[in-house]
């Protein structure tokens, strides 16, 4: 006999099992290295909030009256140039054990059903780009690949930016330098521009 698939909305008292699905997709995405694991306290907080958000939807699978898979579905414009609106699937997760039963492809349906609820012409899914197995899965439906989206905390990406550009602006000053000291040399006045370069505008192959 089949097993009893049923999809539906969150809520607060799937805390602990969320959390529990949250652990297990953050090892194979490598979630855990950029995102603090939630509390069960947190989720709870965060489920009946989702409650009350037109745009924003954590469903659950059930395998036999045991949730045992999850999906967040997002609602938002599909750019900022276009009226459509695109219903976006993030952290899909089937836990291993009921894997092969039709629960992905129930999460999914269920997200094709809010699109189309909500006249959403296109319907993207976020995968891990390691998970080749769900990503198999989703070619599988249809769905290609549009985009590689990367991930890293701010103060990494401004520390990054600004150890690119160091070694421009050092060679920026000392050109400058130069300049200067030529013109003392030959007894010209010196005019020396001040600006900021702090945000990297202006330098050498500068953006």
């Amino acid at each position: 006999m089949a097993p009893a698939i049923e999809v539906r909305d969150a809520c607060p008292d799937d805390a602990d099992t969320v959390v529990m699905l949250w652990s297990e997709l953050s090892l194979g995405a490598g979630h855990q290295r950029m995102l603090a694991p939630p509390t069960i306290s947190s989720a709870r907080t965060a489920l009946g909030r989702l409650t009350d958000d037109p745009t924003g939807r954590l469903v659950v699978g059930e395998l036999d009256g045991r949730v045992c898979g999850m999906a967040y579905l997002r609602r938002t414009p599909i750019s900022p140039l276009h009226e459509e609106v695109t219903v976006t699937v993030e952290y899909l997760h089937v836990t291993a054990r009921a894997r092969r039963h039709g629960l992905g492809k129930a999460l999914l349906a269920e997200a094709a059903a809010w699109a189309e609820q909500s006249n959403c012409p296109h319907l993207g899914v976020v995968a891990p780009a390691v998970a080749r197995e769900a990503n198999r899965f989703l070619a599988r439906l249809g769905l290609g690949q549009a985009a590689v989206l990367r991930f890293a905390s701010t103060h990494t990406v401004r520390r990054r930016l600004g150890t690119e550009h160091a070694p421009k602006l050092l060679a920026l000053l000392s050109s400058r330098r130069s300049v200067v000291a030529r013109r003392a040399q030959l007894g010209r006045p010196v005019v020396v521009e001040e600006r900021d370069y702090s945000d990297g505008v202006g330098l050498p192959g500068g953006v």
